[in-house]
């Protein structure tokens, strides 16, 4: 269960994130999800909660948006959902020199951070961190 590693990876780098703020905990962790890869939000999601206990995590609520896969073909420039399983074959002139433009993407999107004892709550986006 490879989502297991993707979560692992999540926690580090939002803890990471944190401690470079100061934040004393994290609320929710927003992450966009390609429908090309491979991973299985509801999995993820078990896997996350794990993968937060004992971390500055721990409690966080992780929401994931699914990002559609999403073709063009070079000769005609035409675009298109692929869907699944990806049809990159272009339906405007049936070429096959395509490239995926998005549907990949496993990236941090947002994270709201827990408000400190002494600080009212407040949140902060990411840089949109790559996992």
């Amino acid at each position: 269960m490879h989502e297991m590693s993707v979560a692992l990876a999540v926690v580090d780098q939002v803890e990471r994130a944190a401690r470079s703020r100061g934040a004393h905990g994290v609320r929710d962790v927003h992450v966009e999800i390609g429908e090309l890869a491979g991973v299985v939000p509801d999995s993820l999601g078990f896997c996350f909660e794990l993968a937060c206990a004992g971390t500055a995590l721990e409690g966080a609520a992780l929401h994931t948006r699914s990002v559609p896969g999403r073709a063009r073909c070079a000769p005609c420039g035409r675009s298109w959902d692929t869907g699944l399983p990806p049809d990159m074959v272009c339906a405007g002139c049936r070429g096959a020199a395509t490239e995926l433009v998005s549907g990949r993407e496993l990236r941090i999107a947002e994270v709201r951070w827990a408000a400190g004892p002494d600080s009212p709550e407040y949140s902060n986006a990411t840089n949109g961190e790559e996992t």
